[in-house]
């Protein structure tokens, strides 16, 4: 017997070292639909935003992390150098009901026009206080 989907939700990030700020923030988005879909950004845009140390992991391993998680139905590996246009064109692919982000994210209006343009609901996950990725590489002194 096959699951029907019937609530797509659409998360995106680095998630390179994989914590449980992570975790919270997917079970979060999972429990808003049936469907978790993951958009993973590549290495060389990690690269351009983080700083030539990152990521720790590759892409590959980022994703094999991801995939490993229950929760998670599917993670989309996304290619270099992404335009608004090609985020654009993956949320119209998606066609997700739902797209989660951290309250905070720093192109939530972006985001919340891609969710009108398609249907979706945007919704704001809260933030919990634990270390992220970049303050767990400099407490390890990684860099």
């Amino acid at each position: 017997m096959t699951k029907l989907i019937t609530n797509k939700v659409l998360v995106g990030g680095c998630f390179d070292i994989l914590h449980y700020g992570h975790i919270h923030f997917l079970k979060k988005a999972k429990a808003l639909g049936n469907y978790l879909i993951v958009a993973l950004e590549s290495d060389q845009n990690i690269k351009k935003h983080k700083g030539n140390g990152r990521p720790i992991h590759s892409l590959t391993q980022r994703r094999e992390m991801l995939e490993s998680l229950n929760f998670v139905n599917e993670v989309i590996s996304l290619p270099d150098s992404m335009t608004d246009n090609d985020y654009w064109n993956l949320v119209k692919s998606v066609k997700p009901q739902i797209i989660a982000v951290t309250k905070g994210d720093p192109i939530l209006s972006k985001k919340q026009k891609q969710a009108d343009k398609v249907g979706a609901k945007l919704i704001e996950i809260e933030k919990i206080k634990v270390p992220s990725t970049s303050q767990i590489i400099k407490i390890l002194g990684i860099e």
